[in-house]
């Protein structure tokens, strides 16, 4: 063969190699569905560069790395449209802040990458964020000999037969502690109970809503309340409150802390059992977000208010948010499902944080957001002192609560007690429930208002929280002055 038809014949192999190689990546793309995608109203150059993919996962294994939110205008089916192209799925719409959307890459890349890529996308995008992992950083509860202790009931009193050991409520210097340094809830018992039309939510790790003390004051969703739909994630039957760890219909708690803190707002009262919450008659919502060991994120929080906005728009009467956790982590995007719920006349308390730092000068979220319908509460002792464990901040730290050695439900129908801001965070939450049993109509503004304007003034607190004070139910419900 001369060597004129020696190149010929490498000139045809290489045509036919290359063709070959070009309808094979055609057959690839067109049997990959996420990639297959024209997005209308979106220009090409706006998709950021598609990073590097690792190996893909089935949905079965789905996991949302971020939460971005979408401009105005741009409509989910464009939103899923975006994903798509970068091989991403939209696993989940948050319909009360509109446009924002939990974002699951496909390829498994780095979430920061991922938030990236999406905020790259300003035309289209107003921030993208990774969801944060939040975990519960209440001190380590000591054991005590009171945990299952019982007293003889006094007939002045609820004959709930571990009353005498809740200092929070009747502080009458027991166990080393300061006469009168509690919330005043007998004098605000003179005026109402709370009342069993008042819902208030406790986004936690659930409820044992079977415990003995707290069933008859469980949220049980009423027949005239349709099951929860949510377009994404399916529907639930969600009788006793809503899983969003799980994605599931069922909230019971399987860690503890969410009991505990429902307890202190509604253990059923002057029942001969237990203990006394600040409310006798209430209904407690569970919103679970927090797993077994603890541990949540930040879009399941974000669920769970959704859920919680849903329920109260079709309906229930959800006046407060419990939220006795927290983190150092900024997100927009839970500050945005926050805000929402107040938008639907909720109120939002939260824990200050167990650090003993400055939260003015080191950010605690939830507790940090500044939104007319949050209120930040630091723990006190049964001497009336900020806890050695309690944030603090003279403007973002608003109110303080007794939150040391607070006796309340645990699983199976125990009893412990706990530190921590999570347990001051349930009595002001409490509190806001009487409030509201008393006054049915007033606002989410009126009532934070009433309740930081009803403190009693204590002089170390000068300096450590904004109102300088500890919450008095009394005052707050008009009876001591």
């Amino acid at each position: 063969m001369n060597r004129n038809n020696i190149w010929i014949h490498i000139g045809l192999a290489v045509v036919v190699i290359t063709t070959a190689a070009v309808l094979g990546q055609i057959r690839r793309w067109q049997s990959k569905p996420f990639l297959n995608v024209t997005v209308e109203n979106v220009q090409s150059d706006n998709i950021a560069p598609k990073r590097t993919k690792a190996p893909i996962r089935s949905q079965s294994d789905t996991q949302p790395e971020v939460m971005v939110k979408f401009r105005p205008g741009v409509k989910l089916s464009e939103i899923q449209k975006i994903a798509a192209k970068n091989n991403d799925l939209v696993e989940d719409n948050i319909e009360s802040v509109k446009g924002l959307v939990a974002i699951d890459d496909m390829d498994a890349a780095d979430m920061n990458a991922v938030a990236k890529q999406y905020a790259a996308m300003s035309e289209f995008v107003e921030y993208a964020e990774p969801i944060a992992v939040i975990k519960l950083d209440d001190p380590a509860r000591e054991l005590s000999a009171k945990d299952l202790k019982h007293r003889e009931p006094n007939d002045n009193l609820p004959n709930d037969p571990q009353f005498s050991d809740q200092w929070a409520l009747n502080n009458l210097g027991q166990d080393g502690g300061k006469a009168n340094a509690d919330i005043g809830a007998l004098k605000a018992w003179q005026k109402t109970h709370g009342t069993s039309d008042v819902v208030v939510a406790v986004l936690d790790t659930g409820v044992d809503y079977s415990h003995t003390d707290l069933a008859a004051n469980m949220w049980v969703r009423p027949d005239s309340i349709p099951q929860y739909t949510d377009d994404q994630l399916g529907t639930f039957n969600d009788l006793q409150g809503y899983d969003a760890d799980a994605n599931a219909g069922d909230p019971m708690d399987d860690n503890g802390h969410g009991t505990h803190c429902s307890g202190i707002i509604g253990a059923e009262g002057n029942n001969n059992e237990g203990i006394a919450g600040v409310n006798w008659n209430v209904e407690i919502m569970p919103l679970k977000f927090l797993g077994k060991g603890g541990f949540g994120t930040t879009k399941d929080a974000i669920e769970a208010i959704n859920y919680a906005i849903d329920r109260k728009q079709k309906g229930v009467n959800l006046r407060v948010i419990s939220a006795s956790w927290g983190s150092t982590s900024y997100s927009k995007a839970l500050e945005d499902a926050i805000r929402a719920a107040g938008e639907n006349g909720i109120l939002f308390v939260a824990a200050a944080g167990n650090a003993t730092t400055d939260n003015d000068k080191r950010p605690h979220y939830p507790s940090n957001y500044d939104l007319p319908n949050v209120i930040s509460v630091a723990s006190l002792d049964r001497n009336d002192a900020l806890s050695s464990f309690s944030n603090y901040g003279a403007k973002t730290v608003h109110i303080a609560a007794p939150g040391r050695e607070i006796l309340s439900t645990w699983l199976g129908d125990q009893y412990r007690e706990a530190s921590g801001t999570s347990m001051a965070t349930p009595q002001v939450s409490g509190v806001a429930a009487l409030i509201v049993a008393s006054e049915p109509n007033i606002s989410v503004e009126k009532l934070r208002e009433r309740i930081l304007k009803s403190v009693d003034k204590i002089d170390s607190l000068s300096g450590k929280v904004a109102t300088g004070g500890r919450i008095n139910a009394a005052k707050a419900l008009g009876i001591d002055k």
